[in-house]
């Protein structure tokens, strides 16, 4: 049988490099001694095809073949958009 593919949610930190954006993935998680919340943060590189995230972008990001040595997972939507000041 297949693994089900891994899907993450999270904000586009830089879309400097050619069809490749950072994202960075904040999770939530109970400490299994103490109870207390914890923040967990993973920036992963995505394959973006056409170019069109942006800084503050907030993607789903699946994980897929590997683009390249670094790049594992590919972004399949654009859930909402960074509101830019445009003068």
């Amino acid at each position: 049988m297949r693994e089900r593919t891994r899907v993450r949610e999270g904000f586009v930190t830089s879309d400097r490099m050619d069809k490749t954006v950072i994202v960075e993935v904040v999770e939530l998680i109970r400490h299994p001694l103490f109870g207390k919340v914890i923040k967990r943060r993973s920036k992963l590189k995505a394959h973006d095809e056409r170019n069109e995230c942006n800084m503050g972008d907030r993607v789903r990001v699946i994980e897929s073949k590997p683009f390249a040595k670094t790049v594992k997972w590919r972004v399949s939507a654009i859930l909402e958009r960074a509101v830019t000041a445009e003068a």
